[in-house]
């Protein structure tokens, strides 16, 4: 069996943001060779997250509006967590509702899709580095 890690970073430049990344995991999937398998794709932090959703404009944008109405990060002061000094209690709930990875299988050395589906990176706390986790195992 092959097994192949890689780490995807991002920095963005605004608190809250969706990038899709699904070119960045198929080009994973094409240098670990693998042909039958599946693909782990998880945020290794705790205010970002994976998911799997259609990439349309719209949905990200309600997305934002719906997680924003669940959790909103203003007052900061309506969340226990801040009260350790941070400012990002929202972020961590929004990744609980969002999560933090998906699995795809791996077909015929591709990502085994549904209609529509794509890779998406949910940023909820910005504004510094955080990292992707690609694992790859199958042959």
């Amino acid at each position: 069996m092959k097994s192949h890690r890689q780490e995807l970073w991002f920095e963005t430049k605004a608190r809250t943001a969706f990038i899709n990344i699904t070119p960045q995991v198929e080009a994973a999937l094409k240098a670990s060779g693998v042909q039958e398998g599946l693909c782990l794709v998880n945020a290794m932090h705790i205010s970002a997250s994976v998911f799997i959703n259609d990439d349309e404009h719209g949905l990200h944008q309600d997305f934002t509006r719906w997680l924003e109405g669940l959790a909103p990060h203003e007052p900061i002061r309506q969340w226990r967590h801040n009260d350790t000094g941070e400012d990002n209690a929202d972020a961590h709930l929004k990744r609980q509702i969002m999560g933090r990875e998906v699995v795809v299988a791996i077909t015929a050395g591709q990502l085994d899709f549904g209609p529509w589906e794509q890779i998406f990176y949910g940023e909820f706390d910005g504004r510094r580095r955080k990292r992707v986790l690609v694992k790859i195992i199958g042959e």
